[in-house]
């Protein structure tokens, strides 16, 4: 059963004591069963945004009690920072990661606020999906007068707490709490120290946009002058566009710019029942993104800070490349990116993916080179270290115990050792992944030619191949441990009948896995040895012995799989799953011989061939 992970990610209203920041981190890092992944300050902002994971009910003890330091620690009414901010913690989001759903994730924050109310005094409100209301789910509107306008806030009926007291205690203020997908908090970094040049773009990139104006937008838009609804006058904020009525209007911004006009206008706290006098509105470039600028006195430098509520959405990437665009319009340059707490696996690849597409080359290439790409490409290291391994949620991993991350003279001196373990199962898998990369090899080489149907097609398999060799090289490992397994039910007492009993159920569950293991080996070979021939026909010829050693590497997988498999069966009493395992192998060795043969007699034809094509030329 896998595990049931729920990643926080408070913020607290500190950035720049480390002994503060130290003891919030420690009571949080005290809870067992919680991984503190990632702290990261930010002095010109005043804040720190924490990011740890656990199972459930762990993480919600690590949350509370990082609610109760910082609450000791903090004094709200001595701080200041660039960031908007209601109290000591000022946002606790729980976020889904594996094995639990958004609506746990809200219970979680609903079960928090009730403590922090009940037990800290600190008034909560609920946000994003654990929201008590429609009005509450944004961010933004929550926070929205900060904590200089909170003892007015909390006075107000429509903004009473859903936990804890509707009283103004100065030196916490009030905790906002919710469960969300998972946010990717981003900035872009500007050549220049003057905060109104970020502010200029980010409120051409975030989702609400900005008040619209006419006339001198250029370089920057703010220099304009402001429109206003009239009656019998309607301006389109994106363009020259004037309705004559705002029905007019809103039917225009959906048909010529895909946006709800109502929507953008409710999104400003604009009633879109009673336009007129109103300031007309903008919309900006992006979905899903909230976007301020400010200058960041540690880099001396402004920058646009983002934050993207759904990724897959609304890419980093994406917003960056339109930051760069605005930014020349502007006469300015963006330096470079960072990421604040951390980005997801999927999320940086998709950006590596993006940018190794725009240059031109093929995207079926090592999962390290990929995010390099992404880190190289958005700058992510320019006015911050970038460590893939701190930053990336989900980043696959080689354990540095784990055979495979042996240096290969190491590798093969284990194997020749006197231990069963690692043995041919194992051996096997390597070859197999040896296959599956040559195979990935080749189409790569042969990618980038003038044919860009066949480029994608290259691009397509080297992509499956890469796959193929992590799943086979996971294998290596998984093989000596099923064996591993299968000893130690051996290793079970067996002096009593009960104990009998239960060292054979073990030891016929320990076989299964030893047998599942090579079979999986066995499968993914056969189909690394047919993206072999695949790239053998696709490929270059220059490449074509190379496809051809990657289809023996992975028929030494098929066969050395097969082989372990079988070896375990005699041992088995489940006569069902012993037909069909003996089945299954021979199906997959007669189809692998066959593949294997074809793909041999085509490799020496064309390899014949050309002996013969340059004995004719000499001759």
């Amino acid at each position: 059963m896998s595990r049931r992970l729920v990643e926080c990610v408070p913020n607290i209203s500190e950035g720049r004591d480390a002994v503060k920041i130290k003891q919030v981190v420690d009571a949080i890092a005290g809870v067992p069963g919680v991984e503190v992944l990632d702290v990261d300050p930010g002095a010109d902002t005043n804040r720190t945004v924490i990011t740890f994971v656990g199972e459930p009910e762990a993480v919600l003890e690590g949350a509370f009690r990082c609610i109760a330091e910082a609450a000791k620690v903090i004094d709200m009414a001595r701080q200041h920072g660039a960031h908007p901010r209601l109290g000591a913690t000022d946002v606790v989001p729980f976020v889904p990661v594996t094995g639990v759903s958004m609506d746990d994730c809200a219970d979680l924050a609903r079960r928090l606020g009730l403590r922090v109310g009940e037990e800290l005094s600190i008034p909560v409100y609920l946000y994003e999906a654990a929201a008590s209301r429609p009005e509450r789910r944004n961010l933004a509107d929550v926070r929205r007068g900060e904590y200089e306008g909170l003892a007015e806030k909390l006075q107000s009926p429509a903004w009473e707490p859903d936990f804890g007291p509707a009283a103004f205690n100065a030196a916490t203020g009030a905790t906002i709490i919710g469960a969300r997908e998972f946010l990717v908090a981003y900035n872009v970094t500007l050549n220049s120290a003057d905060k109104a040049h970020a502010t200029d773009i980010a409120f051409e990139l975030r989702e609400k946009g900005r008040v619209a104006r006419r006339g001198r937008t250029q370089p920057f838009y703010q220099t304009g002058e402001i429109q206003l609804y009239a009656e019998g006058a309607f301006p389109c904020g994106n363009c020259d566009f004037n309705g004559p009525t705002f029905e007019a209007t809103v039917a225009h911004c959906a048909e010529a710019h895909a946006y709800d006009l109502r929507a953008l206008l409710r999104l400003n706290d604009v009633d879109p029942a009673a336009p007129v006098g109103q300031k007309v509105r903008r919309a900006g470039l992006f979905g899903h993104c909230k976007a301020i600028g400010w200058f960041v006195d540690t880099y001396r430098r402004a920058q646009i800070s983002i934050n993207l509520t759904d990724h897959q959405q609304t890419a980093p990437h994406t917003v960056l490349e339109a930051a760069r665009r605005l930014a020349a319009d502007r006469g300015l340059v963006v330096t470079g990116s960072e990421i604040v707490g951390l980005v997801p696996f999927t999320c940086l690849r998709e950006s590596g993916r993006h940018y190794l597409r725009a240059m031109g080359k093929s995207t079926g290439v090592p999962v390290q080179d990929v995010l390099q790409t992404a880190v190289f490409s958005m700058g992510l290291g320019d006015v911050a270290p970038f460590h893939l391994e701190q930053k990336v949620l989900g980043l696959p991993k080689v354990a540095p115990t784990s055979l495979v991350a042996m240096p290969v003279h190491a590798f093969t001196d284990e194997v020749s050792r006197d231990t069963p373990a690692p043995g041919g199962g194992s051996i096997a898998a390597l070859a197999g992944s040896l296959g599956a990369a040559l195979a990935s090899m080749v189409a790569n080489l042969a990618h980038g030619g003038p044919d860009a149907k066949k480029n994608e097609t290259l691009v397509a398999l080297a992509e499956r191949a890469q796959v193929l060799k992590d799943r086979l090289m996971e294998a290596v490992d998984a093989d000596t441990q099923a064996f591993n397994g299968f000893m130690a039910a051996r290793r079970l007492p067996a002096d009593t009948p009960d104990q009998k009993v239960a060292r054979q159920a073990a030891m016929q569950a320990g076989l299964k896995a030893a047998i599942e293991v090579p079979l999986v080996t066995a499968q993914a070979s056969l189909a690394a040895l047919e993206l072999a021939a695949e790239a053998a026909h696709l490929g270059k010829v220059v490449s074509i012995s190379d496809a051809a050693v990657g289809a023996q590497m992975a028929f030494a997988g098929v066969r050395g799989g097969v082989w372990n498999v079988v070896i375990n069966l005699k041992d088995l009493t489940d006569a069902e799953y012993v037909a069909r395992m003996e089945a299954e192998t021979r199906d997959l060795l007669a189809l692998a011989t066959e593949r294997l043969a074809a793909l041999t007699a085509f490799v020496d034809q064309k390899l014949q061939d050309r002996i013969d094509k340059a004995r004719k030329s000499g001759g």
